[in-house]
């Protein structure tokens, strides 16, 4: 049996654990309309007034001259371009019900990133790393936080948002070259003198990577925080659910057996009464008898299928249920001439489920492609991903002859089977176990390239119970 499953590396683990899902759509809507609209957009409007008094109606350097000057007029022309892309911003906040939310994310993107550049203009006119415009960037990357929840997009905002003020004092700096050939008075007037702002730019930087690793380790710890309360709730239900109808199957079966004993226990003496001399009527009892056996012999099988006994929902782990499921079906001591290709690579979320009901539903379609492989040597590809929305893709493929296009709608039918000796139950199984966590399955085939099962497991999913 050959295996080709590439090992989780360390590597993988870490970036597993910080990594942080999107919220769901009206979450993250939540967010943006609390924050962007109506938390910045007022403080915008707000700001964008006083900035505009500022710079036509009390100037803030007196006398200003040559590279300065420069800075400070190009700080006014964009300010103009500033408010016209907000007023554009603002519009589409204001419409954001109607906006798509990919189209949405990108003007928050946007919006931040806006704010960034103009803040590092604003800082270099206001004393570059000495500037009080310092403390608004440590606001704007907690603003990120809340309207930017991807993790990637997040920490690359953030970064962008440093090396703005870094670049603002850069250029700040080169400015106070320029100007040494000033006289004393006029580098007083523009606050060039005294040394470099060295040790305090240190303490700055240092707080600004401080806010940034702080606020994405709170955002962890909330995901991780919240994905264990889902996954209670998600516990807590199916746990409560399984065992309720554990107890209507359990039920169910105690009241279809009770009659077909009166009805066996009938038959038979009916057949000591003809033996008596009465009509013989032994033929007609046998059928009863025989049909007797045989519901019971399908209640039986009913119950194995339907697998709604009483049972305890587990943690599990696909990784660990398909290694248990393939040894289970090509034990080594077995001599199958067929190989069985493994590839599950990163790490998957757990499964709430019962492990009979994974396990099972494991099993039955391993063994369908042993089956359909009739003893000769083939291969056997076994596959697993985690999807976006972290559900589970299982993929089980073989190389035989595969599967008429007219038997691909009825395989998952109770009784069906095109085995003389099926049961027909097997990949009801799977079908009835998979959908009975919100999942689903279907096959793929042709015939001479073989078939491919994929069952889906959701993150998220409702228990659906059903007797059929």
């Amino acid at each position: 049996m050959g295996s080709e499953r590439p090992v989780g590396s360390w590597r993988q683990q870490i970036k597993e654990l910080l990594a942080i899902s999107e919220p769901e759509t009206p979450e993250l809507l939540r967010r943006i309309e609390l924050m962007e609209r109506d938390l910045v957009l007022p403080l915008k409007a707000a700001g964008i007034a006083m900035l505009l008094h500022s710079f036509y109606f009390t100037p803030w350097f007196g006398r200003v001259i040559g590279a300065l000057e420069i800075a400070v007029e190009s700080t006014q022309y964009f300010l103009w371009i500033y408010i016209a892309v907000n007023g554009v911003i603002a519009a589409l906040l204001l419409a954001m019900r109607h906006l798509r939310l990919s189209v949405l994310t990108y003007v928050v993107f946007a919006s931040i990133l806006m704010d960034g550049i103009f803040l590092a203009a604003l800082a270099l006119v206001t004393g570059g790393y000495d500037s009080i415009v310092y403390w608004l960037f440590l606001g704007l990357i907690m603003r990120s936080a809340v309207s930017v929840p991807r993790g990637t997009s997040q920490l690359l905002l953030n970064l962008t948002i440093i090396a703005c003020y870094v670049l603002s004092g850069i250029v700040d700096l080169a400015i106070a070259e320029l100007a040494e050939d000033l006289d004393e008075e006029a580098k007083i007037a523009l606050g060039l003198t005294g040394p470099l702002p060295t040790e305090p730019l240190v303490v700055r930087l240092l707080l600004l990577f401080l806010i940034t690793i702080c606020s994405y380790g709170v955002q962890v710890l909330l995901e991780r925080q919240r994905r264990a309360q889902e996954e209670a709730r998600e516990f807590a239900l199916r746990e409560g659910q399984l065992q309720s109808a554990g107890r209507l199957a359990a039920e169910f079966a105690h009241q279809m057996k009770n009659p077909l004993a009166i009805i066996n226990n009938a038959a038979f003496s009916l057949q000591r009464a003809l033996q008596r001399g009465q009509t013989d009527v032994s033929e007609q009892v046998q059928i009863i008898q025989e049909e007797v056996v045989r519901s019971d012999r399908i209640i039986t099988d009913i119950m194995g299928y339907a697998q709604l006994s009483e049972g305890r929902v587990e943690k599990l782990h696909i990784e660990e249920e398909l290694a248990a499921a393939i040894a289970r079906v090509f034990p080594p001591g077995a001599g199958y001439p067929i190989q069985v290709h493994t590839d599950w690579s990163g790490v998957f979320p757990p499964l709430m489920m019962l492990r009979r009901h994974l396990a099972e539903a494991l099993v039955n379609v391993l063994q369908n492609a042993r089956e359909a492989l009739e003893g000769r040597e083939g291969h056997v590809y076994v596959s697993a991903r985690c999807l976006e929305d972290r559900s589970i893709e299982v993929r089980i493929r073989d190389n035989g002859p595969g599967i008429p296009a007219d038997r691909l709608e009825k395989i998952f039918e109770p009784y069906y089977s095109s085995k003389p000796k099926g049961t027909g139950l097997g990949l009801a199984t799977v079908k009835h176990n998979v959908e009975l966590y919100g999942g689903s399955v279907r096959v793929e085939s042709e015939l001479g390239k073989g078939a491919c099962f994929i069952l889906l497991f959701p993150a998220k999913t409702e228990l659906r119970l059903k007797i059929e």
